[in-house]
């Protein structure tokens, strides 16, 4: 019996882990693949939010719909994910971005826009840089939280798209509004372009840990009855 036991919650694992690799190589295959197609700020910030309201209502009740590792922490961070689990989760994401990026690389080659690998606008220093991502960052996680995590929502999904959608229509032309590692990471490895990389790990992450702050604040007393 105690075998058996074993041998579900190692299945669930995986499909925790396929959930979100197979979510997070579509965030990045068709985001980034919108900006080499230059779909125009509005069509890009569609295609991001579309891609995430889809796959969060695929996935989100097999693994959670992360698709984000700065969404990951800061789960990790209000003590719903296990750090164990974290790393799994992250090591998910990552892979998938960086398939993704292959994949764009065999069906544009490295010609158009680093293939989609966000950079800095002219005029915005990295300060600048890390201060947009964190902010955007914490905008999105916010809403997962609240929408997804602590409350489960049925429009969580959407709410989350949309989040994204606004994110990108607002920093967007400064410093292509990643919001999320794996999506600055897949096509920066596939084109090798990795100026400034840092900013889009360093602004989400911390961005994302100030949203669990923020979440354990307003939601103290439920997060104890959850845990």
């Amino acid at each position: 019996m105690c075998e058996y036991i074993k041998i579900i919650r190692n299945e669930k694992k995986m499909k925790e882990l396929i959930a979100e690799f197979i979510g997070t190589f579509t965030l990045v295959l068709v985001g980034a693949g919108a900006v080499v197609l230059n779909a125009g700020l509005v069509g890009i910030a569609l295609a991001h939010g579309l891609v995430v309201f889809t796959m969060a209502t695929a996935f989100g009740n097999v693994s959670g719909g992360h698709f984000n590792p700065a969404v990951s922490i800061a789960i990790s961070a209000i003590g719903k994910l296990s750090k164990a689990k974290l790393a799994k989760y992250v090591t998910a994401q990552l892979l998938g971005a960086a398939v993704a990026g292959l994949v764009l690389l065999y069906l544009f080659g490295n010609t158009t826009a680093n293939l989609g690998t966000p950079a800095l606008a002219n005029g915005v220093d990295l300060a600048k840089g890390i201060f947009l991502e964190l902010l955007i960052t914490f905008f999105l996680v916010i809403v997962v939280l609240n929408t997804a995590v602590v409350k489960e929502h049925s429009l969580a999904p959407l709410a989350i798209g949309m989040t994204l959608a606004l994110d990108i229509l607002f920093a967007g032309p400064l410093t292509g509004a990643a919001a999320n590692p794996a999506r600055a990471f897949g096509p920066a490895l596939a084109s090798g372009y990795w100026l400034n990389q840092f900013v889009y790990w360093i602004g989400p992450i911390i961005g994302a840990l100030l949203a669990a702050l923020a979440t354990k604040v307003i939601h103290d007393e439920k997060l104890a009855t959850l845990a």
